[in-house]
């Protein structure tokens, strides 16, 4: 098609962003992130160019959890796995579709992750989770690009008008004759409920606070988000290995959500619960939303969905869902990294997929065409995306069926990565009513609008 485009060049930028505070993952204590932003450059058969963008923070404390290597070797080997990654699509010499360029490249991408850890001596490998966050920013500067260099909202690149390829090519039998933008809203829906994550350390109440919070003039408690943005999707962290706290932690955080937002008129809010993969089996899952159940009906009926409740390997830890997702949804999010996994999480009885950018735009589309083709539940969740990944997210959100909305972290941690984005976004990082707004979100390309972004790319 003379729609396709072939590489040009691709740039890449990384920077060091401090946190808000310093945030605890387990023992590790992390107060900053390396931003990771790309820039790749296209021309399809027309001639025509277009650069687009893709950003994202390097977080190997999720994609890279391990005991025998330390964070910031994680950390390193990730940042030169994505320098690489880049060299490897920047002498691609084919030419077509970004979801058709994506799967073509990124078999050399987790190749490259092999290599580099042999190279360096890892203790453990660098996992394939880890390679599709180092690649992400790649693979969503490709399809910003696409759109630009054809004048088009990338959104509606994903038909026949632009695919050679239905989605039986990509997903397999039963999706003949069947395309992306048959699952995608035409545009951009103007609002998205934002979630908002509430730590297994942080202070529901203002008479909570020790004084020692940072003076920066944001909320520091729960009843001060919500007061101060009237958010009303709680994404709630647990402990998943202390069903007294967990139980607790739930009932609590509802009784604040209700108190402060019924007294602003909003009769309704919503949970969901998170036990970063530390149950043993689903049965703890069980009986914590019986437990709640059984203390609060109107608190577990308020609960969307359980996610990732145990182990992310689900070859190894091969748990049936059944049981649980009978009672409440229940989303694959850290074990879900390649299609054979969607496969197999639904054959253990999960609900459907957490779908995030850092796991690449091209999976995400195609995964969320996928789960609508089914029927299967879905959320549109985040890596604590700054800039360009936030409105990536946002933007993956707008244009589909999510439960809900999209989680929305780096204005609680890292409120002042990529200024000159929010400067030119000011309604899809600012939250009112517990909502961002989509009007500056507009093609060509994915919607970052980056002529209107004060930058001069630094390599």
């Amino acid at each position: 098609m003379e729609s396709d485009v072939r590489v040009l060049e691709v740039e890449t930028s990384f920077t060091r962003c401090r946190a808000r505070s310093p945030i605890k993952f387990g023992a590790v204590v992390m107060d900053s992130a390396v931003l990771f932003e790309a820039r790749v450059t296209v021309e399809n058969g027309r001639g025509r160019r277009g650069s687009g963008w893709g950003s994202m923070f390097l977080a190997d404390l999720w994609a890279f959890p391990s005991a025998a290597v330390g964070h910031e070797e994680a950390e390193r080997a990730m940042v030169e796995l994505s320098r690489r990654c880049a060299a490897l699509l920047a002498n691609y010499h084919g030419s077509g579709h970004p979801l058709d360029i994506a799967r073509e490249v990124e078999p050399g991408f987790h190749e490259l992750a092999e290599n580099l850890s042999a190279e360096w001596g890892l203790a453990e490998p660098l996992p394939a989770l880890a390679t599709l966050v180092s690649a992400s920013p790649l693979d969503a500067a490709l399809h910003d690009a696409f759109g630009l260099a054809n004048g088009v909202d990338t959104y509606r690149t994903y038909g026949p008008a632009f695919m050679s390829h239905d989605l039986a090519h990509y997903l397999g039998p039963g999706h003949e004759g069947l395309y992306p933008e048959h699952f995608l809203r035409r545009s951009f829906a103007p609002k998205v409920p934002v979630f908002h994550l509430v730590g297994g350390l942080d202070r529901l109440t203002g008479s909570e606070l020790r004084g020692t919070e940072p003076d920066d003039g944001l909320p520091n408690s729960l009843d001060q988000w919500i007061e101060r943005q009237g958010i009303y999707c709680l994404k709630v962290k647990l402990r998943g290995n202390d069903l007294v706290w967990d139980v607790e932690r739930l009932l609590a955080v509802d009784r604040v959500a209700q108190e402060v937002l019924r007294a602003h008129g909003r009769q309704e809010h919503y949970l969901t619960a998170d036990t970063n993969e530390v149950c043993d089996t689903p049965d703890y899952a069980i009986e914590m939303l019986a437990r709640v159940g059984e203390a609060s009906a109107d608190t577990a009926r308020r609960i969307l969905y359980v996610e990732q409740p145990t182990q992310r390997d689900l070859w190894r830890f091969p748990h049936d869902m059944h049981g649980l997702a009978k009672i409440v949804p229940v989303l694959a999010d850290e074990s879900l990294y390649d299609d054979e996994l969607f496969d197999r999480a639904l054959e253990l009885g999960w609900s459907g997929p957490a779908l995030k950018a850092c796991k690449g735009q091209s999976h995400t589309v195609l995964w969320l065409a996928k789960a609508e083709h089914l029927g299967l539940p879905y959320s549109i969740q985040d890596l604590t995306n700054p800039g360009l990944a936030l409105l990536q997210s946002v933007g993956l959100a707008a244009r589909s069926h999510p439960l809900m909305g999209v989680e929305y972290n780096s204005r609680q941690y890292f409120p002042d990565t990529s200024p000159d984005v929010q400067a030119a976004h000011p309604d899809a990082f600012h939250v009112r009513g517990g909502e961002v707004r989509t009007e500056s979100l507009r093609g060509p390309g994915l919607g970052f609008c980056m002529d209107q972004v004060r930058r001069q790319f630094a390599p």
